[in-house]
Protein backbone atom coordinates (compact mmCIF):
# COMPACT_ATOMS: atom_id res chain seq x y z
CA UNK A 1 0.00 0.00 0.00
CA UNK A 2 2.62 2.05 1.09
CA UNK A 3 4.26 1.32 -2.88
CA UNK A 4 1.16 2.18 -4.92
CA UNK A 5 0.54 5.35 -2.40
CA UNK A 6 4.33 6.88 -3.61
CA UNK A 7 3.82 5.89 -6.83
CA UNK A 8 0.21 7.49 -7.31
CA UNK A 9 1.90 10.78 -5.48
CA UNK A 10 5.02 10.41 -8.12
CA UNK A 11 2.36 10.38 -10.90
CA UNK A 12 0.52 13.12 -9.88
CA UNK A 13 3.28 15.07 -9.52
CA UNK A 14 4.87 14.51 -12.69
CA UNK A 15 0.94 15.04 -14.20
CA UNK A 16 1.06 18.55 -12.27
CA UNK A 17 4.43 19.30 -13.84
CA UNK A 18 3.41 18.81 -17.55
CA UNK A 19 0.44 20.43 -16.98
CA UNK A 20 2.43 23.48 -15.53
CA UNK A 21 4.73 23.28 -18.02
CA UNK A 22 1.87 22.99 -20.60
CA UNK A 23 0.30 26.47 -18.90
CA UNK A 24 4.06 27.93 -18.89
CA UNK A 25 4.47 27.43 -22.49
CA UNK A 26 1.18 28.61 -23.10
CA UNK A 27 1.37 31.89 -21.43
CA UNK A 28 5.24 32.73 -23.28
CA UNK A 29 3.07 32.41 -26.21
CA UNK A 30 0.84 34.62 -25.17
CA UNK A 31 3.09 37.19 -24.09
CA UNK A 32 5.05 36.44 -27.14
CA UNK A 33 2.47 37.31 -29.61
CA UNK A 34 1.89 40.96 -28.18
CA UNK A 35 5.68 41.19 -28.77
CA UNK A 36 5.54 40.18 -32.43
CA UNK A 37 2.47 42.44 -33.40
CA UNK A 38 3.70 45.46 -35.34
CA UNK A 39 1.40 47.77 -33.85
CA UNK A 40 1.06 47.41 -29.93
CA UNK A 41 -0.55 49.31 -27.65
CA UNK A 42 3.10 50.38 -25.53
CA UNK A 43 2.33 49.82 -22.19
CA UNK A 44 1.33 46.23 -23.28
CA UNK A 45 4.28 46.07 -25.25
CA UNK A 46 6.47 47.30 -21.77
CA UNK A 47 4.58 45.11 -19.33
CA UNK A 48 4.99 42.18 -21.53
CA UNK A 49 8.94 42.71 -22.43
CA UNK A 50 9.72 43.17 -18.39
CA UNK A 51 7.75 39.80 -18.03
CA UNK A 52 9.88 37.70 -20.78
CA UNK A 53 12.74 39.57 -19.02
CA UNK A 54 11.98 37.78 -15.83
CA UNK A 55 11.77 34.70 -17.01
CA UNK A 56 14.88 33.97 -19.28
CA UNK A 57 16.83 35.80 -16.16
CA UNK A 58 15.20 32.82 -13.50
CA UNK A 59 15.31 29.89 -15.57
CA UNK A 60 17.58 28.39 -18.38
CA UNK A 61 14.47 26.25 -19.83
CA UNK A 62 12.25 29.09 -19.75
CA UNK A 63 14.95 31.02 -21.37
CA UNK A 64 14.95 28.21 -23.97
CA UNK A 65 11.11 28.81 -25.34
CA UNK A 66 11.23 32.57 -25.00
CA UNK A 67 14.06 32.65 -27.57
CA UNK A 68 11.92 30.22 -29.53
CA UNK A 69 9.44 32.49 -29.73
CA UNK A 70 10.76 35.90 -30.01
CA UNK A 71 13.59 37.08 -32.04
CA UNK A 72 16.17 39.87 -31.59
CA UNK A 73 14.99 41.31 -35.25
CA UNK A 74 11.14 41.18 -34.25
CA UNK A 75 12.19 43.92 -31.05
CA UNK A 76 14.64 45.84 -33.49
CA UNK A 77 11.87 46.19 -35.25
CA UNK A 78 9.79 48.09 -32.41
CA UNK A 79 13.14 49.91 -31.64
CA UNK A 80 13.06 51.69 -35.06
CA UNK A 81 8.93 53.28 -34.10
CA UNK A 82 9.56 56.43 -34.22
CA UNK A 83 6.54 57.68 -31.55
CA UNK A 84 8.28 54.30 -28.98
CA UNK A 85 8.62 56.08 -25.57
CA UNK A 86 11.71 56.08 -23.89
CA UNK A 87 10.27 53.92 -21.35
CA UNK A 88 9.34 51.32 -23.44
CA UNK A 89 12.82 51.74 -25.33
CA UNK A 90 14.74 51.00 -22.58
CA UNK A 91 12.54 48.14 -21.67
CA UNK A 92 13.40 46.48 -25.43
CA UNK A 93 16.89 47.17 -24.99
CA UNK A 94 16.79 44.95 -21.47
CA UNK A 95 15.32 42.57 -22.89
CA UNK A 96 17.62 41.97 -26.25
CA UNK A 97 20.74 42.16 -24.25
CA UNK A 98 19.27 39.65 -21.42
CA UNK A 99 18.00 37.22 -24.42
CA UNK A 100 21.09 38.16 -27.09
CA UNK A 101 23.79 38.32 -24.54
CA UNK A 102 23.23 34.46 -23.14
CA UNK A 103 22.64 33.35 -26.49
CA UNK A 104 25.75 34.84 -27.92
CA UNK A 105 28.08 34.27 -25.01
CA UNK A 106 27.18 30.85 -24.69
CA UNK A 107 26.58 29.87 -28.40
CA UNK A 108 28.67 32.51 -30.72
CA UNK A 109 31.22 33.68 -29.33
CA UNK A 110 32.21 31.12 -27.32
CA UNK A 111 31.99 28.61 -30.23
CA UNK A 112 34.16 27.17 -32.61
CA UNK A 113 32.41 27.59 -35.57
CA UNK A 114 32.74 30.83 -38.00
CA UNK A 115 30.56 33.11 -37.41
CA UNK A 116 28.27 34.22 -40.57
CA UNK A 117 28.28 37.77 -41.77
CA UNK A 118 24.21 38.19 -40.93
CA UNK A 119 25.24 36.69 -36.91
CA UNK A 120 28.20 39.12 -36.94
CA UNK A 121 26.08 41.92 -38.11
CA UNK A 122 23.19 41.44 -35.24
CA UNK A 123 26.11 41.73 -32.80
CA UNK A 124 27.21 44.72 -33.90
CA UNK A 125 23.79 46.06 -33.62
CA UNK A 126 23.11 44.76 -30.08
CA UNK A 127 26.58 45.53 -29.09
CA UNK A 128 25.56 49.51 -30.63
CA UNK A 129 22.91 49.79 -28.86
CA UNK A 130 24.20 48.27 -25.75
CA UNK A 131 26.28 51.35 -25.91
CA UNK A 132 23.82 53.77 -26.46
CA UNK A 133 22.41 53.19 -23.22
CA UNK A 134 25.07 54.93 -21.70
CA UNK A 135 24.26 58.18 -23.88
CA UNK A 136 22.02 59.62 -21.58
CA UNK A 137 24.45 59.59 -18.61
CA UNK A 138 27.24 60.72 -21.14
CA UNK A 139 25.39 63.74 -21.78
CA UNK A 140 24.06 64.66 -18.57
CA UNK A 141 25.90 67.30 -16.46
CA UNK A 142 26.40 67.65 -13.07
CA UNK A 143 23.95 69.74 -10.89
CA UNK A 144 27.00 71.40 -8.34
CA UNK A 145 24.16 71.91 -5.74
CA UNK A 146 22.95 68.23 -5.87
CA UNK A 147 23.96 67.00 -2.91
CA UNK A 148 23.35 63.47 -3.66
CA UNK A 149 25.80 63.99 -6.38
CA UNK A 150 28.48 65.76 -4.43
CA UNK A 151 28.06 62.17 -2.06
CA UNK A 152 29.49 60.62 -4.58
CA UNK A 153 32.55 62.29 -4.67
CA UNK A 154 32.77 62.15 -0.49
CA UNK A 155 32.48 58.71 -1.25
CA UNK A 156 35.24 58.94 -3.70
CA UNK A 157 37.64 60.63 -0.97
CA UNK A 158 36.18 58.89 2.04
CA UNK A 159 37.32 55.35 0.25
CA UNK A 160 40.82 56.84 -0.59
CA UNK A 161 41.45 58.29 2.54
CA UNK A 162 39.66 56.25 4.99
CA UNK A 163 42.52 56.18 7.27
CA UNK A 164 42.80 59.80 8.17
CA UNK A 165 40.73 61.46 10.87
CA UNK A 166 37.87 64.61 10.07
CA UNK A 167 39.43 67.26 11.55
CA UNK A 168 35.83 68.63 14.15
CA UNK A 169 36.32 72.01 12.77
CA UNK A 170 34.64 73.15 9.34
CA UNK A 171 37.73 75.32 8.48
CA UNK A 172 39.83 72.52 8.80
CA UNK A 173 37.37 69.85 7.00
CA UNK A 174 37.37 71.87 4.25
CA UNK A 175 41.28 72.67 3.71
CA UNK A 176 41.35 68.83 4.52
CA UNK A 177 39.09 68.16 1.55
CA UNK A 178 40.73 70.48 -0.96
CA UNK A 179 44.10 69.13 -0.20
CA UNK A 180 42.50 65.42 -0.86
CA UNK A 181 40.58 66.79 -3.85
CA UNK A 182 43.99 67.52 -5.21
CA UNK A 183 45.28 64.57 -4.83
CA UNK A 184 42.55 62.84 -6.35
CA UNK A 185 44.04 64.92 -9.43
CA UNK A 186 40.74 66.79 -9.59
CA UNK A 187 41.03 70.03 -11.41
CA UNK A 188 38.94 72.27 -9.46
CA UNK A 189 40.32 71.16 -6.15
CA UNK A 190 37.90 73.49 -4.08
CA UNK A 191 33.99 72.32 -5.81
CA UNK A 192 35.38 69.03 -8.37
CA UNK A 193 31.93 68.96 -8.85
CA UNK A 194 32.30 71.41 -11.89
CA UNK A 195 34.52 68.93 -13.76
CA UNK A 196 31.72 67.11 -14.38
CA UNK A 197 29.72 69.93 -15.80
CA UNK A 198 30.94 69.20 -19.36
CA UNK A 199 29.52 67.05 -21.94
CA UNK A 200 30.72 64.40 -22.74
CA UNK A 201 31.64 62.69 -20.59
CA UNK A 202 29.36 64.57 -17.95
CA UNK A 203 28.21 61.81 -15.06
CA UNK A 204 29.45 59.08 -16.56
CA UNK A 205 32.79 59.63 -15.88
CA UNK A 206 32.08 59.88 -12.25
CA UNK A 207 29.74 56.59 -12.88
CA UNK A 208 33.05 54.73 -13.60
CA UNK A 209 35.11 56.16 -11.22
CA UNK A 210 32.70 55.18 -8.36
CA UNK A 211 32.38 51.67 -9.91
CA UNK A 212 36.14 51.31 -9.86
CA UNK A 213 36.34 52.82 -6.11
CA UNK A 214 33.74 49.85 -4.92
CA UNK A 215 34.94 47.26 -7.35
CA UNK A 216 38.17 47.30 -7.45
CA UNK A 217 38.75 48.89 -4.30
CA UNK A 218 42.86 47.95 -4.15
CA UNK A 219 43.48 49.16 -7.67
CA UNK A 220 42.01 52.50 -6.69
CA UNK A 221 43.77 52.78 -3.81
CA UNK A 222 46.87 51.89 -5.14
CA UNK A 223 46.21 54.42 -8.10
CA UNK A 224 45.63 57.49 -6.30
CA UNK A 225 47.97 56.67 -3.02
CA UNK A 226 50.69 55.60 -5.67
CA UNK A 227 50.27 59.30 -7.78
CA UNK A 228 50.17 61.66 -4.48
CA UNK A 229 53.33 60.03 -3.23
CA UNK A 230 55.53 61.33 -6.44
CA UNK A 231 56.79 64.40 -7.53
CA UNK A 232 54.52 66.96 -8.02
CA UNK A 233 55.74 67.43 -11.65
CA UNK A 234 55.61 63.30 -12.03
CA UNK A 235 51.80 62.82 -10.55
CA UNK A 236 49.59 61.41 -12.58
CA UNK A 237 45.97 63.33 -11.78
CA UNK A 238 43.52 60.31 -11.74
CA UNK A 239 40.39 62.46 -11.57
CA UNK A 240 41.59 64.39 -14.94
CA UNK A 241 42.76 61.22 -16.18
CA UNK A 242 39.37 59.25 -15.86
CA UNK A 243 37.23 61.96 -17.45
CA UNK A 244 39.61 62.34 -19.82
CA UNK A 245 39.53 58.20 -20.60
CA UNK A 246 35.67 58.20 -20.61
CA UNK A 247 35.34 60.95 -23.02
CA UNK A 248 37.66 58.67 -25.35
CA UNK A 249 36.37 55.49 -24.81
CA UNK A 250 33.24 56.63 -25.62
CA UNK A 251 34.88 58.13 -28.81
CA UNK A 252 36.48 55.27 -29.71
CA UNK A 253 33.49 52.80 -28.84
CA UNK A 254 31.10 55.54 -30.63
CA UNK A 255 28.39 55.65 -27.74
CA UNK A 256 25.07 57.44 -28.88
CA UNK A 257 25.46 56.60 -33.14
CA UNK A 258 23.22 54.66 -34.98
CA UNK A 259 24.13 51.75 -36.63
CA UNK A 260 25.85 51.31 -39.35
CA UNK A 261 24.17 48.87 -42.21
CA UNK A 262 26.31 46.07 -43.47
CA UNK A 263 28.89 46.90 -40.37
CA UNK A 264 30.20 43.57 -38.86
CA UNK A 265 32.84 45.66 -36.23
CA UNK A 266 31.92 43.68 -33.14
CA UNK A 267 33.91 43.10 -29.98
CA UNK A 268 33.17 39.51 -28.45
CA UNK A 269 34.92 40.16 -24.98
CA UNK A 270 32.08 43.01 -24.36
CA UNK A 271 29.72 39.81 -24.14
CA UNK A 272 31.47 38.16 -21.84
CA UNK A 273 30.80 40.21 -18.63
CA UNK A 274 27.79 42.06 -17.25
CA UNK A 275 29.34 45.15 -16.69
CA UNK A 276 31.81 45.19 -19.73
CA UNK A 277 31.63 48.88 -20.19
CA UNK A 278 32.77 49.32 -16.00
CA UNK A 279 35.61 46.59 -16.29
CA UNK A 280 36.65 48.03 -19.25
CA UNK A 281 37.03 51.06 -18.03
CA UNK A 282 38.80 49.67 -15.07
CA UNK A 283 41.14 48.18 -17.80
CA UNK A 284 41.92 51.14 -19.41
CA UNK A 285 42.85 53.42 -16.39
CA UNK A 286 44.97 51.04 -14.88
CA UNK A 287 46.54 50.60 -18.58
CA UNK A 288 47.08 54.46 -18.35
CA UNK A 289 48.60 54.75 -15.25
CA UNK A 290 51.36 52.48 -16.51
CA UNK A 291 51.81 54.19 -19.59
CA UNK A 292 51.90 57.69 -17.83
CA UNK A 293 55.33 55.92 -15.55
CA UNK A 294 56.57 55.07 -18.40
CA UNK A 295 56.85 58.19 -20.37
CA UNK A 296 58.08 59.47 -17.46
CA UNK A 297 55.55 62.27 -17.75
CA UNK A 298 54.88 65.59 -16.39
CA UNK A 299 51.47 67.48 -16.33
CA UNK A 300 52.46 69.23 -19.70
CA UNK A 301 52.57 65.89 -21.28
CA UNK A 302 49.34 64.93 -20.86
CA UNK A 303 47.72 65.48 -24.27
CA UNK A 304 50.41 63.68 -25.25
CA UNK A 305 49.98 60.44 -22.73
CA UNK A 306 46.39 60.57 -23.95
CA UNK A 307 47.36 60.10 -27.50
CA UNK A 308 49.51 57.02 -26.46
CA UNK A 309 47.31 55.67 -24.57
CA UNK A 310 44.14 55.83 -26.85
CA UNK A 311 46.54 54.12 -29.73
CA UNK A 312 47.19 51.27 -27.36
CA UNK A 313 43.64 51.00 -26.89
CA UNK A 314 42.91 50.77 -30.51
CA UNK A 315 45.47 48.54 -31.28
CA UNK A 316 44.49 46.10 -28.88
CA UNK A 317 40.99 46.30 -29.93
CA UNK A 318 42.07 45.66 -33.23
CA UNK A 319 43.05 42.23 -32.11
CA UNK A 320 39.34 41.23 -31.09
CA UNK A 321 40.36 39.86 -27.82
CA UNK A 322 37.60 37.41 -26.78
CA UNK A 323 37.69 37.99 -23.18
CA UNK A 324 38.77 40.59 -20.69
CA UNK A 325 41.66 38.97 -19.65
CA UNK A 326 42.89 38.59 -23.31
CA UNK A 327 42.59 42.41 -23.44
CA UNK A 328 44.85 42.88 -20.50
CA UNK A 329 47.57 40.27 -22.10
CA UNK A 330 47.55 42.26 -24.89
CA UNK A 331 47.60 45.78 -23.43
CA UNK A 332 50.67 44.60 -21.23
CA UNK A 333 52.10 43.75 -24.84
CA UNK A 334 51.89 47.17 -25.93
CA UNK A 335 54.19 49.49 -23.93
CA UNK A 336 55.14 52.68 -24.57
CA UNK A 337 58.30 51.51 -26.42
CA UNK A 338 56.35 49.01 -28.36
CA UNK A 339 54.23 51.56 -29.25
CA UNK A 340 57.12 53.99 -29.99
CA UNK A 341 58.87 50.96 -32.27
CA UNK A 342 55.30 50.30 -34.44
CA UNK A 343 55.25 54.31 -35.24
CA UNK A 344 58.31 54.00 -36.82
CA UNK A 345 58.08 51.33 -38.79
CA UNK A 346 54.67 51.78 -39.47
CA UNK A 347 55.61 55.13 -40.84
CA UNK A 348 58.73 53.97 -42.31
CA UNK A 349 56.89 51.60 -44.37
CA UNK A 350 53.95 53.91 -45.61
CA UNK A 351 55.32 56.96 -46.26
CA UNK A 352 58.30 55.10 -48.37
CA UNK A 353 55.37 53.82 -50.64
CA UNK A 354 52.68 56.62 -50.45
CA UNK A 355 54.24 59.84 -49.72
CA UNK A 356 55.46 61.97 -52.46
CA UNK A 357 58.17 63.80 -50.51
CA UNK A 358 59.10 60.98 -48.89
CA UNK A 359 60.03 59.46 -51.93
CA UNK A 360 61.50 61.97 -53.51
CA UNK A 361 64.07 62.34 -50.29
CA UNK A 362 65.03 58.73 -50.71
CA UNK A 363 65.66 59.29 -54.08
CA UNK A 364 68.00 62.06 -53.30
CA UNK A 365 69.36 60.24 -50.40
CA UNK A 366 70.06 57.02 -52.42
CA UNK A 367 73.23 58.66 -54.83
CA UNK A 368 74.91 59.61 -51.33
CA UNK A 369 74.58 56.59 -49.76
CA UNK A 370 75.64 54.61 -53.24
CA UNK A 371 78.87 56.79 -52.94
CA UNK A 372 79.77 56.31 -49.47
CA UNK A 373 79.26 52.26 -49.80
CA UNK A 374 81.46 52.57 -53.01
CA UNK A 375 84.06 54.53 -50.99
CA UNK A 376 84.12 51.51 -48.10
CA UNK A 377 84.50 48.98 -50.45
CA UNK A 378 87.60 50.94 -52.42
CA UNK A 379 88.93 51.27 -48.86
CA UNK A 380 88.57 47.85 -48.12
CA UNK A 381 90.36 47.17 -51.82
CA UNK A 382 93.11 49.62 -50.65
CA UNK A 383 93.87 47.54 -47.57
CA UNK A 384 94.13 44.76 -49.18
CA UNK A 385 93.20 40.68 -48.79
CA UNK A 386 95.23 37.47 -48.31
CA UNK A 387 94.10 34.69 -49.84
CA UNK A 388 94.20 30.33 -49.79
CA UNK A 389 95.78 28.81 -52.46
CA UNK A 390 94.01 25.57 -53.06
CA UNK A 391 96.44 23.21 -54.42
CA UNK A 392 95.60 20.05 -56.99
CA UNK A 393 94.68 18.02 -54.14
CA UNK A 394 92.48 20.37 -52.28
CA UNK A 395 95.46 20.95 -50.03
CA UNK A 396 95.82 24.77 -48.78
CA UNK A 397 99.36 25.17 -49.33
CA UNK A 398 100.25 28.67 -50.01
CA UNK A 399 98.85 32.42 -49.84
CA UNK A 400 98.61 34.87 -51.94
CA UNK A 401 97.59 38.50 -51.23
CA UNK A 402 95.99 41.57 -53.24
CA UNK A 403 95.71 44.97 -52.33
CA UNK A 404 94.91 48.18 -54.98
CA UNK A 405 97.41 50.78 -54.98
CA UNK A 406 96.17 54.77 -53.26
CA UNK A 407 95.68 55.88 -55.92
CA UNK A 408 93.31 53.18 -57.40
CA UNK A 409 95.67 52.49 -60.94
CA UNK A 410 97.13 49.57 -59.69
CA UNK A 411 96.13 46.29 -58.47
CA UNK A 412 99.77 44.89 -56.84
CA UNK A 413 99.65 41.06 -55.92
CA UNK A 414 102.30 38.22 -54.96
CA UNK A 415 102.73 35.07 -52.93
CA UNK A 416 103.19 34.66 -49.24
CA UNK A 417 104.43 31.91 -47.46
CA UNK A 418 102.17 32.41 -44.19
CA UNK A 419 99.09 34.33 -43.79
CA UNK A 420 100.00 38.04 -42.65
CA UNK A 421 99.24 39.99 -39.64
CA UNK A 422 98.32 43.10 -41.06
CA UNK A 423 99.02 45.41 -43.71
CA UNK A 424 101.75 44.14 -46.77
CA UNK A 425 103.83 46.66 -48.39
CA UNK A 426 103.40 47.15 -51.70
CA UNK A 427 107.41 46.39 -52.23
CA UNK A 428 106.47 42.31 -51.19
CA UNK A 429 104.00 42.43 -53.72
CA UNK A 430 105.89 41.83 -57.04
CA UNK A 431 103.34 41.22 -59.68
CA UNK A 432 100.93 44.03 -60.93
CA UNK A 433 97.77 44.60 -63.14
CA UNK A 434 96.96 48.13 -63.99
CA UNK A 435 93.32 48.69 -63.60
CA UNK A 436 92.78 49.94 -67.34
CA UNK A 437 93.71 46.24 -68.58
CA UNK A 438 90.73 45.11 -66.89
CA UNK A 439 88.55 43.40 -69.22
CA UNK A 440 85.39 42.58 -67.05
CA UNK A 441 85.15 40.62 -63.67
CA UNK A 442 83.24 37.12 -64.06
CA UNK A 443 81.71 35.37 -60.82
CA UNK A 444 80.81 31.84 -59.83
CA UNK A 445 81.20 29.07 -62.56
CA UNK A 446 81.97 31.64 -65.23
CA UNK A 447 85.45 32.12 -63.45
CA UNK A 448 88.17 30.09 -65.27
CA UNK A 449 89.27 28.05 -62.14
CA UNK A 450 85.91 26.53 -61.26
CA UNK A 451 86.13 25.44 -64.90
CA UNK A 452 89.19 23.87 -64.29
CA UNK A 453 88.67 22.87 -61.35
CA UNK A 454 85.47 20.01 -61.40
CA UNK A 455 85.89 19.35 -57.07
CA UNK A 456 85.31 22.88 -56.51
CA UNK A 457 81.95 23.25 -58.45
CA UNK A 458 80.46 20.76 -55.74
CA UNK A 459 81.37 23.17 -53.11
CA UNK A 460 78.55 25.97 -53.65
CA UNK A 461 79.94 28.06 -51.17
CA UNK A 462 83.48 28.44 -52.92
CA UNK A 463 81.12 28.47 -56.29
CA UNK A 464 79.18 31.56 -55.17
CA UNK A 465 82.17 33.81 -54.13
CA UNK A 466 84.26 32.78 -56.32
CA UNK A 467 84.89 35.70 -58.98
CA UNK A 468 88.08 36.53 -61.25
CA UNK A 469 88.96 39.49 -63.23
CA UNK A 470 89.97 39.50 -66.85
CA UNK A 471 92.77 41.44 -68.49
CA UNK A 472 94.63 39.11 -70.96
CA UNK A 473 93.06 36.85 -73.67
CA UNK A 474 94.87 34.23 -72.09
CA UNK A 475 95.24 35.53 -68.36
CA UNK A 476 93.08 35.88 -65.35
CA UNK A 477 93.45 36.36 -61.54
CA UNK A 478 91.38 34.54 -59.72
CA UNK A 479 89.86 35.50 -56.18
CA UNK A 480 87.76 33.42 -53.52
CA UNK A 481 85.94 36.40 -52.02
CA UNK A 482 83.09 39.50 -52.19
CA UNK A 483 85.68 41.86 -54.05
CA UNK A 484 83.44 42.20 -56.99
CA UNK A 485 81.65 45.67 -55.71
CA UNK A 486 84.74 46.87 -54.85
CA UNK A 487 86.22 46.24 -58.31
CA UNK A 488 83.10 46.77 -60.51
CA UNK A 489 83.41 50.16 -58.39
CA UNK A 490 86.66 50.78 -59.80
CA UNK A 491 85.16 49.98 -63.23
CA UNK A 492 82.60 52.66 -63.22
CA UNK A 493 80.42 49.50 -62.40
CA UNK A 494 76.88 49.21 -60.73
CA UNK A 495 77.89 47.09 -57.32
CA UNK A 496 74.81 44.20 -57.78
CA UNK A 497 75.76 42.13 -55.02
CA UNK A 498 73.26 40.94 -52.03
CA UNK A 499 75.53 42.56 -49.80
CA UNK A 500 75.60 46.11 -51.66
CA UNK A 501 71.59 45.99 -51.89
CA UNK A 502 71.53 45.32 -47.92
CA UNK A 503 73.65 47.93 -47.07
CA UNK A 504 72.07 50.37 -49.17
CA UNK A 505 68.22 49.63 -47.79
CA UNK A 506 70.12 49.35 -43.93
CA UNK A 507 71.72 53.23 -44.54
CA UNK A 508 69.04 54.81 -46.41
CA UNK A 509 66.97 53.59 -42.94
CA UNK A 510 68.97 55.47 -40.72
CA UNK A 511 69.38 58.29 -42.91
CA UNK A 512 65.50 58.58 -43.49
CA UNK A 513 65.24 58.43 -39.47
CA UNK A 514 67.61 60.83 -38.62
CA UNK A 515 66.24 63.39 -41.28
CA UNK A 516 62.47 63.05 -40.03
CA UNK A 517 63.01 62.91 -36.36
CA UNK A 518 62.59 66.02 -35.84
CA UNK A 519 58.73 65.93 -37.58
CA UNK A 520 57.09 63.57 -35.17
CA UNK A 521 53.59 63.61 -35.14
CA UNK A 522 53.85 66.05 -37.83
CA UNK A 523 52.01 65.56 -41.35
CA UNK A 524 53.70 66.03 -44.10
CA UNK A 525 51.73 67.58 -47.18
CA UNK A 526 52.06 65.67 -50.68
CA UNK A 527 52.60 68.55 -52.49
CA UNK A 528 55.03 71.48 -51.53
CA UNK A 529 53.67 75.31 -50.55
CA UNK A 530 52.88 77.29 -53.11
CA UNK A 531 55.39 80.18 -54.55
CA UNK A 532 54.08 83.51 -53.15
CA UNK A 533 53.33 86.17 -56.02
CA UNK A 534 56.11 88.76 -56.24
CA UNK A 535 55.54 91.89 -54.43
CA UNK A 536 54.68 95.08 -56.32
CA UNK A 537 57.73 96.88 -55.54
CA UNK A 538 60.60 96.39 -53.82
CA UNK A 539 60.96 99.61 -51.76
CA UNK A 540 60.72 97.67 -48.36
CA UNK A 541 64.92 97.99 -47.44
CA UNK A 542 65.44 99.15 -44.20
CA UNK A 543 69.07 101.57 -43.04
CA UNK A 544 70.25 100.59 -40.21
CA UNK A 545 73.15 103.27 -40.12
Amino acid sequence: KEQARKLRARETEQERKRVTEEETKQEIMRIAGYVNQPMVDVSILQRSLAILESMVLNSHSLYHRVAQEITVGQLIGHLQVEMLCVEVFGTSVCFILTVSSRCSDQHVIRGNRPIKAEMAHQLYVLQVLTFNLLEERMMTKMDPTDQAQRDVIFELRRIAFDGENDPTGTEKRKAMYTKDYKMLGFTNHVNPAMDFTQTPPGMLALDNMLYLAKLHQDTYIRIVLENSSREDKHECPFGRCAIELTRMLCEILQVGELPNEGCNDYHPMFFTHDRAWEEFFCVCIQLLNKTWKEMRATAEDFNKVMQVVREQITRALAMKPSSLEQLKGKLRSLSYAEILRLRQSERMSQDDFQSAPIIELRERIQPEILELIKQQRLNRLCEGSCFRKLGNRRRQEKFWFCRLSLNHKVLHYGDLDESPQGEVPFELLTDKIPVSDIKSVVTGKDCPHMKEKSALKQNKEVLELAFSILYDPDEALNFYCIWTDGLCALLGREMGSDLTRSDLDTLISMEMKLRLLDLENITIPEAPPPVPKEPSSYNFTYNYG
